[in-house]
């Protein structure tokens, strides 16, 4: 097996746990003997296509379409990996690349954006989570596939493409000049903040992100050369990563009980992961803390926020999360392809399934600075939109996960008018102001 493809398949490193799970011979019979009709029927088909196309067909299609065809009928997120999307995911490895800095997934044949990377190209164009990529330079995509797409937008930097976007709640299509650039997935950035206040944005959960928060939260006390008077965890357009670095981000924070736990129906797949594992103590203790998410907040950001929230360690503030409770392994599968599946759900420490329903704020905070904010969340799109997603074992729709609709007299400013304050970014500035409004230190000033 190629060291590349062991490697591959032992990192944790990817937009999913990762397990490798052997197969037994036994079990396998038992799934032909029952399923001998069924396998019967494809074989059949097989026959006729090679018999009666109208063109000749090559066997490597048919079966590629047949094993993609099955996992397609399973959920949005099981896949089988080999060539361009092996590459993919070693890019996701390696950290860098070159392209315009989008995580997208295809949904009813459309290339829909799950939400762009922070400081990325993607995200200076003004690419929002939830738009739909059409065309790419005039080129219909639609009913393509992912990979397709993904490699056209990749390419050298300072090389410019033209997407066309759906947006909900706009008539018209968009039309969006984006400049590629070398796309370095920075995990971890921080700042500090009038008042001692300190910001840490994960971008993704990719390794060593528990040593990295860490680390910047070192970095923030030095600077402060004080007491830090308050901390804001941003997971805000996270899509997730590694599920043992959303443990060890979460347990930086714990000192006992459960982080999350792990279920699934076969063997091995039943896991706890519990707070003092990874890290001893909290390491910002006694430092009040915010959580931001956001509908691109998925998976393993949905395991800190929840984690975080159910011990009453940090106030969750934002918009509900994308939904994604489940976890991928990679099964391999010969030498240089594997299928990744969904082998479990994940739940937070108080038995909370975030599969469909997501993390819902303590405060929910609209992004009032976003011009396009009301449209885009009534449309907002999240893991029960993804045709196929699993069902939350509760049974509960959407509607019921809604709050009320009253106007909340805290968030009456529009865009423009936050803009001429010079906020961009209200999430991030409420975050803030409550801070400074409830730390005890009269040190937590105001911006002028």
């Amino acid at each position: 097996m190629p060291k590349k493809f062991i490697a591959l398949l032992q990192s944790a490193a990817l937009v999913t746990t990762v397990a490798l799970i052997p197969t037994a011979t036994a079990s396998m019979a038992q799934v032909e003997g029952r399923a001998g009709p069924e396998f019967s029927k494809l074989f059949a088909t097989y026959q006729r296509i090679k018999a009666s196309y109208v063109e000749d067909v090559d066997d490597e299609k048919l079966v590629r379409g047949a094993i993609d065809g099955m996992l397609a009928s399973l959920d949005p997120h099981s896949a089988y990996i080999d060539g361009a999307a092996m590459q993919r995911l070693n890019t996701l490895i390696d950290g860098n690349y070159s392209g315009l800095g989008l995580s997208v997934v295809m949904e009813d044949g459309a290339v829909k954006v799950i939400s762009p990377f922070r400081g990325s190209p993607a995200e200076e164009a003004g690419i929002k989570a939830g738009d739909f990529i059409t065309h790419l330079d005039g080129d219909l995509i639609y009913g393509g596939e992912l990979d397709d797409a993904v490699a056209r937008m990749r390419g050298q930097a300072g090389t410019s493409i033209q997407l066309t976007i759906f947006r909900a709640g706009r008539d018209e299509p968009l039309e969006v000049d984006v400049t590629r650039g070398v796309i370095e997935l920075e995990p971890v950035t921080h700042s500090l903040e009038t008042g001692n206040i300190g910001v840490i944005s994960v971008n993704e959960f990719s390794a060593d992100v528990g040593r990295d928060v860490f680390q910047a939260w070192d970095a923030i006390q030095t600077e402060a050369a004080g007491r830090v008077n308050g901390l804001i965890l941003d997971l805000r357009s996270n899509p997730g990563g590694s599920l043992d670095e959303a443990v060890a981000l979460s347990d930086l924070f714990l000192d006992k009980g459960r982080i999350v736990s792990q279920r699934g129906r076969a063997r091995g797949e039943t896991l706890l992961y519990d707070a003092e594992t990874v890290f001893r103590g909290d390491m910002a203790e006694g430092t009040p803390v915010i959580v931001l998410i956001d509908a691109g907040s998925a998976s393993a950001s949905e395991i800190v926020a929840g984690a975080l929230q159910d011990h009453r360690r940090a106030l969750v503030m934002g918009d509900r999360s994308f939904g994604k409770g489940s976890v991928q392994s990679l099964l391999p599968l010969g030498r240089d392809a594997a299928l990744k599946l969904t082998t479990a759900r994940y739940y937070t420490p108080s038995g909370h399934s975030v599969q469909e329903g997501g993390i819902k704020p303590d405060i929910t905070v609209p992004q009032l600075s976003d011009p396009d904010y009301a449209l885009r969340s009534k449309y907002a799109t999240r893991e029960s939109d993804l045709r196929g997603h699993l069902i939350n074992e509760l049974g509960l729709k959407d509607e019921e996960l809604e709050g009320d609709k009253v106007d909340d007299p805290r968030f009456k400013l529009t865009a423009e008018e936050l803009e001429e304050q010079g906020v961009e970014d209200f999430q991030l500035h409420y975050a803030l102001e409550t801070l400074r409004r409830t730390t005890a230190s009269s040190v937590a000033l105001r911006d002028d």
